[in-house]
């Protein structure tokens, strides 16, 4: 493994490798939203689907079919070309993003087949966050086109959102890429073949970069963008049939990749310590990969129904005054490390002492607060600050 040359596939297997990927991931966003209501119903002591099928596995088939035959109904007064290419906006972008991402074992060996569709791209990880950020364009084009104020408001806060949490995302990923001294994921899983996981090292960026991919998802806590409560469907209310199921499709694609980059930049990818090494076979890696993603993705549903959604103040606050300063000092401590070339295992102690240093800032130093009373108490205005 070292002194990894990244192997090409023919033509033929890319072909192939994209036909039943794109199966997979479509067939997986459908049973991702089938296994999301079921934990939510076990969040909520419910039942769940339960009636397509057994144990409601068929209902899935029956989502989609409905999406198929349902009444396409575009308004009288949104931009039609804009509107219709919204949500392909959305999901190809989502699609696209996961070109480069591994989904298996990767090899120098000649002839090896790699479990990547575009294996050897040196700017892989930069790549996929380029092409994923693209993703906000379908939610602006969405919320635009639809001449609707609650598809505007719900459009403006992604935009806000998703630029302001990808300086973070990008930022919490370069010690890893410092560390690895390369931007390829390939790359990025031999090092940790050789000197163990990234989230041993860096747990501070892993952190980091988990808090930001939910928030790219507009997973809740982070899903300002929808606010159904506030915004009566966010961006996608005009959206109905199949063009409102582009959007979902997108999303848990989305989250697929996301859960698949995580395992990938911080937990060894195919790799598992005294389990799954460079000597196991496929079907092992390929579990191993999946198992992980999988294990990322149940994370994201358990918290959905564990943290209420955030107000947008503090939504940008968490991003601008927490995120990026840490992910700033993370990068330094790393920087620290390989340019006076110190063991790796002090990144471990120095995150700690990041992280816990800056919770005890939060506490020691709270948040001015203002406590809005009513508009006229005793015929005085009674707005007051509270510590």
């Amino acid at each position: 493994m070292i002194g990894y040359e990244p192997m090409t596939n023919s033509l033929l297997q890319t072909i192939i490798t994209i036909v039943v990927m794109m199966g997979v991931l479509q067939g997986a966003c459908a049973y991702l939203i089938y296994v999301e209501r079921k934990v939510a119903a076990f969040m909520q002591d419910r039942i769940g689907p339960n009636r397509v099928g057994p144990l409601g596995l068929l209902q899935p088939i029956a989502d989609g079919l409905k999406f198929l035959f349902k009444e396409e109904v575009i308004p009288g007064n949104v931009d039609k070309l804009l509107f219709l290419l919204a949500p392909a906006v959305a999901v190809g972008t989502a699609t696209f993003a996961f070109a480069i991402v591994p989904f298996g074992p990767t090899s120098n060996t000649p002839g090896e087949y790699q479990f990547v569709i575009a294996p050897g791209v040196d700017i892989g990880i930069l790549f996929t966050f380029a092409i994923g950020s693209l993703a906000v364009y379908g939610i602006i084009l969405g919320g635009w086109s639809s001449n609707n104020k609650y598809s505007f408001l719900g459009a403006m806060r992604s935009s806000a959102q998703i630029i302001s949490y990808e300086i973070p995302l990008g930022m919490s990923i370069l010690g890893v890429v410092l560390v690895a001294g390369s931007l390829n994921l390939e790359r990025i899983i031999d090092q940790q073949v050789r000197d163990g996981w990234n989230l041993f090292y860096q747990p501070l960026a892993f952190l980091l970069f988990l808090i930001s991919v939910m928030a790219e998802c507009n997973r809740l806590p982070f899903d300002l963008p929808e606010a159904e409560q506030e915004l009566i469907g966010g961006y996608h209310t005009e959206y109905s049939g199949l063009k409102f199921g582009l959007f979902f499709l997108g999303e848990y694609t989305h989250v697929i990749t996301t859960a698949l980059l995580i395992s990938v930049v911080f937990c060894g990818g195919w790799y598992l310590p005294g389990i799954v090494g460079p000597d196991s076979g496929i079907v092992l890696k390929l579990l191993s990969i999946w198992l992980k993603a999988l294990a990322f993705i149940l994370f994201y549903m358990f918290i959905r129904w564990t943290i209420p959604r955030f107000r947008f103040d503090q939504l940008m606050g968490l991003a601008w005054r927490t995120l990026i300063p840490l992910a700033l000092a993370n990068v330094v401590c790393v920087m620290v490390v390989k340019e006076f070339r110190l063991n790796q295992w002090l990144l471990l102690p120095a995150s700690l002492v990041l992280l816990f240093g800056a919770t005890w800032l939060s506490l020691k130093y709270p948040q001015q607060r203002r406590r809005m009373r009513p508009a006229m108490l005793d015929g005085q205005p009674s707005v007051t600050a509270a510590s």
